[in-house]
């Protein structure tokens, strides 16, 4: 019963990443990855996958400065996603548990670096072609079968969403992507 639970969770965090990738505002697409993130976060913790929980953790600050980037210019700094970067580090070397721990890291950097250029073509690119695999084979490893599901279905979801918009139309600036 409390593997189904845990699962569930997952699950829930499936849905949060699905709605978020169908969104056209840059700010909603952040506050559903921060509710999917909090999801998985708990179950990472359930399933004792400490780097995927922490790095998720600071992830959930991210998405909660990011949903402010036109309004809080201090969050548009720079400077701010390589601070982000720092503490990836320390949790990447704090909850250091084998080569596995890497891909938390690698996955929370990257897309975090790509976030800071409220470009949503840079965002959907950072987590097609370096985040999402990287949680997925985190997931795999990890256990949690809602995770390994979001990110098949994110991936999915991406595609879908450059067919949709148009590839050219998400890195526009001045588009209804970057509001």
């Amino acid at each position: 019963m409390e593997d189904i639970i845990i699962q569930g969770i997952g699950f829930l965090g499936v849905i949060a990443f699905i709605v978020s990738y169908q969104i056209k505002s840059n700010r909603a697409l952040y506050i559903f990855q921060l509710l999917g993130s909090l999801l998985f976060c708990i179950q990472f913790f359930l399933l004792g996958a400490y780097s995927g929980c922490l790095s998720l953790l600071l992830n959930i600050f991210r998405y909660a400065l990011l949903t402010k980037y036109n309004e809080w210019k201090w969050v548009q700094r720079k400077e701010l996603p390589w601070v982000f970067c720092a503490a990836f580090v320390a949790v990447l070397v704090f909850t250091w548990d084998g080569p596995l721990s890497i891909l938390a890291f690698l996955a929370s950097a990257v897309s975090t670096i790509f976030y800071w250029t409220n470009n949503a073509k840079m965002i959907r690119a950072a987590n097609l072609f370096c985040a999402s695999p990287c949680w997925l084979v985190y997931d795999i490893f990890a256990g949690s079968w809602g995770g390994v599901i979001c990110e098949t279905i994110t991936l999915t979801s991406i595609l879908v969403s450059i067919y949709r918009f148009g590839w050219k139309a998400l890195g526009d600036p001045d588009s209804e992507f970057q509001k």
